[in-house]
């Protein structure tokens, strides 16, 4: 037996089956049929608009209620020649929002610049000396981008100096709303059908508005700007992600052209290019400096600019990459130094990096699958600033805004957030925070969770079903890649890699072989049991190698529920094998034999436990089947380990013949008498037989009253009563012995498996014990 890591969540049942009916007249597989019930897609029109996304499907602009207002002020700044200030931000979603907003505002004829705020020295969002210095400089409008919906302050300021603010954002809304000139804002517009744009997809939709036409030479932008910020891909989301990607794939952004030269894409831009290369790395820039350098990269036209400048961000990923891996390696020893297990991380430090800590937040709810949030302090100011991430169940936004007094600033979404706070109130949050927690998680909120779309054999795994799935593409947050539950017996478990770090499953069935891949699964290894049905859940994917294409599963996680038997009979070194991690390992030794390298306890030391063993190795062969039959019976375990040295045995030494006993006793009858010493060894050579055997034979002889002892030598007993050999009970405790080396000595891996599962089940019944394969 082996537990899951994850919970695995079902989203598949017969009401599904039931449902397919409602999408008949759909000329589409029944798997996608199945994918596309479990997004809500229940009618024909419903799956034509989400498996063919169509331009015309975009919601018009006028939708939002102050878009107009708004362009008519850009209007006017460019009439009377005013000066514009894109004021954005520094993740890859605020540098392609300014980078959209800038090129929008310039083609139709404004005086603009941009500005990104120092994640170090200003933090995220409107900053007030900012907008004095924006004033100073002669600017009269400012248009936010990705930001600006919390700057409450911030725009009163800019209110003061004359200055008029336009706010773009989709940034969850607070308690009140900025008194900006106008605000663009999906979640502040009740007209607008579409409520989770990205930052990059607002300021898109407000340059189409200035426009006067869709700018379809921007989605490249978008599209990045949408993945990096993991909204939903729904709706309009996925309409510009599907166009984007293709736009992205033929640009001639000569910035574009370079991050994706150094990051080694060709061909078709897929979503994962973007979030894990592309994206990354425009967000190092911020993280680390200032981020100007990420937006001057997306706009500049000179190529060898473009190619200076991605090299410069490759060159702060990998310095990121270093950062995130030191913090994360102090973070983890000061949680396992501490005595107090939270239910919400927090971990403070001074001198950290705070650009970084989001990514660190991220690998802590990884390891710990708990709320995480990492501070850097700054002891000059007294502030602790950093970010949060969190899990299924426990909304981030929401409880931290039950406590917004505890915040310098504060914003995010239910899974992220970014704030500041005084030093001396981090454990005064740290305690209300671990109270809500405690109030609104269970344990099983602990474990990550797995939606599990489907059930598969592997049989049912080809080509034809991998292009049949990439018809749901392009994958992202409320459209992820479907997760599917397979059970099998695998024909081969490795570990593999440099460190031995990852799992490798072959799988075999009706002539198809798949591979499975589980990355940092290879600890689980000696947790597998051959010939034993695993449960695996994954997705599919394509493995291509020498221009071959072939199916394979990643594996996220894996679950054995029988219990399992590891047979190392015969092996000297099975103690090798000890799982070092699990405390209630039992080690029973039958004969009372000792071990120089596991504790031994005897039989009845387990039969008194009153608990799950993880772990139960046999050392040594009881005296008969019903010792080990009843351990089996009555003790639960996950793991059998049997450990059996398989010399000296019995098993080949048949039992003789009845005849042979015969002929025996009528040599006996005939000479009278059998000198042992003498005789034994002449009739071994006689007679082709093993000292042992006449032993034996004379051995049952003695017991049954046949033969007796008469100064120094074996003689025939005067009328001997008549009985049968197997009334010996040296004979009868041969012939078990016998039985027992054969179903645990020389028995196939199965055939055990199967006699203990049988004893399992059974009942003991004291007056009949049944034996044998």
């Amino acid at each position: 037996m082996l537990e899951s890591q994850s919970n695995w969540i079902f989203t598949y049942n017969d009401k599904d089956k039931a449902n397919i009916d409602s999408l008949a007249d759909v000329k589409v597989s029944p798997v996608i049929k199945q994918l596309l019930l479990q997004r809500g897609i229940d009618t024909a029109e419903k799956t034509k608009n989400f498996l063919n996304p169509s331009l015309d499907q975009l919601h018009n602009t006028s939708g939002f209620s102050q878009i107009d207002k708004a362009a008519n002020r850009v209007k006017q700044a460019i009439e009377v020649g005013e000066s514009i200030l894109v004021y954005g931000d520094y993740d890859a979603d605020g540098v392609t929002s300014t980078t959209v907003m800038v090129e929008a505002l310039r083609e139709i004829g404004a005086m603009c610049d941009y500005y990104i705020p120092n994640r170090f020295t200003e933090g995220y969002g409107p900053n007030e000396e900012a907008f004095r210095e924006a004033h100073r400089q002669g600017f009269q409008l400012i248009i936010t981008v990705d930001n600006g919906i919390a700057g409450i302050d911030e725009v009163a300021v800019a209110n003061e100096l004359g200055l008029d603010v336009i706010i773009t954002d989709h940034h969850e809304v607070q308690e009140a709303l900025p008194d900006a000139y106008a605000i663009i804002h999906p979640k502040c517009s009740e007209s607008y059908p579409f409520k989770e744009l990205a930052g990059v997809g607002v300021a898109f939709k407000f340059a189409e508005h200035l426009l006067g036409y869709f700018p379809e030479k921007f989605l490249d932008l978008v599209v990045i700007g949408t993945i990096a910020d993991l909204v939903p891909l729904i709706d309009e989301n996925r309409i510009l992600v599907h166009y984007g990607l293709q736009v992205l794939t033929r640009s001639e952004r000569k910035g574009i052209k370079a991050l994706k030269k150094l990051c080694q894409i060709e061909g078709n831009v897929t979503e994962e290019d973007i979030g894990f290369r592309i994206g990354p790395r425009l967000n190092a820039v911020g993280r680390l400096q200032d981020a100007n350098l990420a937006v001057d990269l997306l706009l500049t036209d000179d190529p060898a600019e473009a190619e200076e400048s991605a090299n410069y961000v490759q060159e702060l990923n990998t310095e990121r990459q270093k950062i995130v891996a030191d913090i994360t390696k102090e973070a983890i020893e000061m949680l396992e130094a501490s005595d107090e297990k939270k239910r919400v991380i927090i971990v403070a430090k001074e001198g950290w990096n705070p650009g970084v800590l989001g990514i660190v937040a991220s690998k802590l709810v990884q390891n710990y699958y708990r709320p995480a949030i990492v501070l850097s302090i700054d002891p000059e100011t007294n502030q602790a600033k950093g970010s949060a991430r969190s899990i299924d169940g426990f909304d981030m936004f929401q409880n931290c805004m039950q406590h917004r007094d505890v915040f310098t600033h504060f914003g995010g979404h239910a899974q992220a957030a970014g704030m500041t706070l005084p030093t001396e109130n981090v454990a005064e949050l740290e305690e209300k925070l671990d109270q809500l927690a405690l109030e609104q998680l269970t344990e099983d909120d602990y474990k990550p969770q797995l939606t599990v779309s489907g059930k598969l054999s592997i049989s049912d795994i080809d080509m034809g079903l991998l292009e049949t799935i990439d018809q749901l593409a392009p994958f992202g947050m409320a459209n992820p890649k479907p997760l599917f539950h397979i059970e099998a017996t695998p024909s081969d478990i490795r570990q593999i890699g440099a460190t031995k770090n990852h799992l490798k499953m072959k799988f075999v069935d009706a002539g198809v072989q798949i591979d499975s891949i589980g990355f940092g699964l290879g600890e689980k290894v000696p947790f597998l049991a051959k010939q034993t049905p695993i449960e695996v859940v994954g997705e599919l994917q394509v493995n291509e190698w020498n221009g071959i294409r072939k199916p394979q599963m990643m594996i996220k996680d894996i679950a054995v529920t029988s219990w399992q038997l590891f047979d190392y009979r015969g092996m000297k070194n099975w103690h090798q094998q000890l799982d070092a991690n699990l405390d209630n390992n039992y080690f029973v030794s039958f004969q009372g034999n000792e071990h120089e390298h596991v504790p031994v306890c005897d039989k009845e030391t387990v039969l008194n436990l009153n608990q799950t063993i993880e772990a139960l190795y046999l050392l040594d062969l009881p005296e008969t089947l019903d010792d080990i039959q009843e351990l089996v019976q009555k003790v639960d375990f996950k793991r059998l380990m049997v450990c059996f040295p398989t010399g000296d045995s019995d098993y080949f030494r048949a039992l003789p013949t009845r005849e042979e006993f015969k002929w025996l006793y009528q040599l006996m009858l005939k000479r009278k008498y059998f000198d042992y010493k003498i005789d034994a060894p002449k009739l071994a050579q006689f007679k082709g037989w093993k000292l042992e055997k006449i032993k034996f034979m004379f051995q049952v002889f003695h017991e049954l009253d046949f033969v007796t002892r008469k100064e120094g030598l074996i003689v025939p007993a005067d009328n001997p009563s008549k009985k049968d050999l197997t009334e010996a009970q040296v004979y009868q405790d041969r012939k078990k012995w016998m039985e027992l080396e054969e179903i645990f000595i020389y028995s196939s891996y199965t055939q055990l498996k199967t006699w203990i599962s049988e004893q399992m089940k059974a009942e003991i019944h004291e007056e009949e014990m049944v034996y044998g394969l």
